[in-house]
């Protein structure tokens, strides 16, 4: 058995047409493989880069054209039985011809495809081109073959099996790609070979059992057999002459269970699978790291409703989730490292659930890997979102085909703990005007209540499958019901303002999100625009919501004083995303005994935009992120509304009892206490506790000068409670003294407040592109300090880095407001 990866000298071209560029046209560019048409041009200087300025409009022709990688290799035949061409991903309409020879077809981005080549191939120099057809021309020509379809956007991306977020999305980049886009090399081999690995792992009665499922591919009737060892247990089968299937059980006593974060440890154990012939000749071996642990989900009705409550190893796990999007339009620029740094972040913000959304791909091995590594858990999507899909052929088979292979690569993963049927399709039939156009034709139903649903049961009934993002459980009852199931809430953001979030005690919140910029250093390398303003053009073009702005002006005219520049606006937008957010985490939270979960819409970006996102298309974090940091917190302190006062609730995510004294004050914008008291604190482990508030903390004497402090020393951040909205508090201005000190690696700024100062946020990357602070949005009240820490490679201007636009707090849109003296 031998492999060849085919990596090396392959050319790219524009197959011609009316739409080619003129300085493409006719040439032949050196390509890179695993990559793709757009990486390529741009590597070759020959378009410009469509993530700046208005770029990606110009460059749509990319999509409507054909193109063909071919490259040569050379073959030294051997006494191979075959030799197999191994296709891990093209994308996606794809003719592969050897020395002119078709040796097979694709039209599916999110499977593999392996061809026998062996009669095609010569001895020495042997010629290999992969053509692909314009995604567009085929998605088009397939809905004009079956019928149109409803669909949120524009854009044909139901009628290809593609990611559909490269037909441009809400926040995504319109960049319909094509090539080679995972690896590609010939497979030489002999006898039998291992086919597919599928291992089922449970937990029950503190023994770990792992059923193997094995599928061998064979050119020789012959006996063979199945050896596998794990954690030091070994289990051996045979495969009679003829037969293609095998199984055996491995069961491991005691074992070291795998845990989410936070909840225990993740140890993880090498699985080895070794396929012999009967004399013991080896032919082929797979290996891949499993943890022992066991997952369900709990949908018993109770007197709310219809629970939605992950349970991992029998232990109820509170979901404190973000939703995941392709990090970059183009998958191979994707590298372990940022995916590895995408989920620091968003460890680093107590996030434990990871949702990859179906609009996006089934993700990598090294997302999967990192995610087992570092016990993030991962709801996968079926990859339908946003659309009616058809389900005729060829789409049936390809469907059918794409999550059989998926199921079965993402089996021995403990982090993938829920499959989903697709995203808001099943409540885009119920609500989205779709039944009158659909006029009775299929959209979708037969994939996520019985297709998907059948190939889940049958390769990996160890894994819950939910039908759909959101679901209520039943189709009698709406899909986007709160008390039934997940949900999504999104008309806080279309039609609402934010506190309404409060209206709502949902189980499960699978969606939800408010908008903001991106880094200001982000803006700045995307965008030529000057002056920089909210409208203008670069601006605009990177604001794809519909009616975007509008929605950012509601949000601002609701709750904060009028931005007088583009700076003030920036800040602005991106601190009432982060309000909006912490508002919503943390009243879902405080129902922790009826809402199981919340996954924020979302963690990160595909490429500079105004998004909902936490951390930006360049990977900067935003004030949304440190906002999701506390309330996401192991120990959460929360002031909430309850029966018409307020409530101390407190929140505790962890296996030991949470004890402190807590003590809550009702003070003035100047620091005058008017009343205050104490409390013990005693909340179980994995427990919330409420506290209704006497009479004098909850109602204020003067609601636009005063607020309610809540603190419970060092054991967790302190909540503070506002009467009145920021526009509308007497605030006083700004007044603090600074101080820089340089340190290894950066700078420590030290802010000791005169006045109160709300939400006090440093943003060093407006004076170095490369520089970070650790912490955002803090509140002072008069004479109390906070200390930052910014990273930079070189020291930053003591004066810049503390005055605005860098250093801000919203009492400093007060007129009089001044810096430090």
């Amino acid at each position: 058995m031998s492999e060849l990866a085919l990596r090396e000298g392959w050319q790219l071209r524009a197959v011609a047409g009316a739409q080619v560029s003129g300085a493409v046209a006719g040439r032949a560019v050196p390509a890179t493989v695993p990559g793709c048409v757009h990486t390529d041009l741009l590597a070759a200087g020959l378009i410009d880069d469509p993530y700046l300025d208005d770029n990606e409009t110009a460059l749509a022709w990319i999509g409507r054209t054909d193109w063909e990688y071919a490259t040569t290799f050379v073959h030294r035949p051997g006494d191979d039985d075959r030799v197999d061409l191994v296709c891990a991903g093209l994308d996606t309409v794809a003719t592969i011809t050897l020395n002119g020879v078709e040796v097979g077809r694709t039209a599916n981005m999110h499977r593999s495809y392996r061809f026998d080549v062996r009669s095609a191939l010569r001895p020495g120099e042997n010629t290999l081109a992969v053509r692909f057809d314009s995604a567009y021309r085929y998605a088009e020509e397939q809905r004009e073959r079956l019928g149109d379809r409803p669909n949120a956007y524009p854009e044909p991306f139901a009628f290809i099996r593609k990611m559909a977020c490269n037909f441009g999305w809400d926040w995504g980049p319109t960049v319909v790609t094509a090539g080679i886009w995972q690896e590609i090399g010939l497979h030489a081999w002999s006898t039998a070979r291992l086919g597919t690995v599928r291992p089922l792992v449970t937990v029950v009665g503190g023994q770990a059992r792992v059923e193997l499922h094995v599928e061998v591919e064979r050119v020789a009737d012959v006996p063979l057999t199945v050896r596998a060892e794990v954690a030091g247990v070994v289990g051996e089968t045979t495969v009679p002459a003829g037969q293609r299937t095998a199984a055996l059980t491995l069961t491991v006593a005691d074992p070291e269970l795998w845990w989410p974060r936070g909840y225990g440890a993740q140890p993880l154990h090498p699985l080895t699978v070794t396929l012999s012939t009967a004399e013991g000749r080896p032919l082929d071996t797979w290996s891949h790291r499993i943890g022992f642990r066991s997952v369900r989900l709990d949908t018993t009705p109770d007197a709310h409703g219809t629970p939605f409550t992950l349970h991992v190893n029998d232990v109820p796990v509170l979901v404190r989730g973000v939703n995941w999007i392709p990090d970059d339009a183009f998958p191979t620029r994707i590298t372990r490292d940022r995916l590895a740094r995408r989920f620091t972040q968003a460890a680093d913000a107590h996030v434990n659930l990871l949702r990859v959304w179906g609009g996006g791909r089934y993700e990598s091995a090294d997302f999967y890997s990192l995610a087992d590594e570092r016990g993030l858990l991962v709801q996968q999507d079926f990859l339908f979102a946003c659309a009616a899909y058809p389900e005729e052929e060829p789409f049936g088979a390809e469907v059918e085909a794409e999550a059989r292979e998926q199921v079965t690569r993402l089996a021995g993963h403990p982090s993938l703990v829920l499959w989903t049927g697709n995203n808001e399709n099943i409540w885009g039939w119920h609500d989205w005007g779709w039944q009158e156009p659909l006029a009775g034709r299929s959209w979708g139903r037969g994939f996520y209540l019985d297709l998907l649903p059948r190939v889940v049961a049958e390769l990996d009934p160890t894994r819950p499958y939910w039908p759909g993002s959101p679901w209520s459980g039943v189709e009698a009852i709406h899909p986007n019901d709160p008390a039934h199931g997940t949900t999504h809430i999104w008309d806080v953001w279309n039609t609402d303002d934010y506190p309404k979030y409060r209206e709502y005690v949902p189980r499960f919140v699978a969606e939800f999100g408010y908008q903001a910029p991106p880094a200001y250093a982000t803006l700045r390398r995307a965008l030529s625009d000057e002056p920089l303003a909210h409208d203008s053009p670069g601006m605009a073009h990177h604001q794809k919501a519909a009616d975007g702005d509008a929605k950012l002006q509601r949000g601002l005219d609701a709750h904060l004083p009028a931005p007088a520049d583009f700076d003030d606006w920036h800040y602005l937008t991106q601190l009432n995303q982060a309000r909006a957010i912490q508002l919503g985490v943390e009243h879902f939270r405080s129902h922790r005994d009826i809402c199981s979960g919340t996954i924020v819409w979302q963690l990160n970006d595909c490429w500079p935009v105004t998004s909902w996102s936490a951390v930006d298309g360049d990977g900067r974090r935003k004030p949304l992120w440190y906002a999701l940091r506390r309330a996401y917190a192991d120990r959460l302190l929360t002031v909430q509304p309850r029966d018409g006062g307020l409530a101390l609730v407190a929140v505790n995510e962890t296996g030991t009892p949470w004890r402190a004294p807590v003590t809550v004050t009702r003070t003035t914008l100047t620091g005058e206490p008017r009343a205050k008291t104490s409390y013990p604190l005693d909340v179980p482990a994995y427990a919330a506790v409420t506290v209704p508030l006497p009479v004098d903390l909850a109602v204020a004497e003067e609601g636009r000068r005063e607020l309610v402090v809540a603190e419970a020393g060092d054991t967790a951040e302190r909540a503070l409670w506002f009467f009145a909205e920021d526009r509308d508090a007497q605030w006083p201005a700004a007044r603090f003294d600074a101080t820089v000190e340089p340190v290894p690696g950066g700078q420590r700024v030290r802010v000791t407040a005169r006045t109160l100062l709300r939400d006090l946020t440093l943003f060093p990357d407006r004076l170095d592109p490369a520089a970070e602070v650790d912490a955002a949005l803090v509140t002072l009240l008069p004479g109390e300090s906070v200390t930052f820490r910014v990273t930079c490679g070189a020291p930053l201007d003591p004066a810049a880095l503390t005055a605005r636009p860098v250093l801000r707090c919203v009492n400093d849109l007060v007129d009089g407001a001044a810096p430090a003296s």
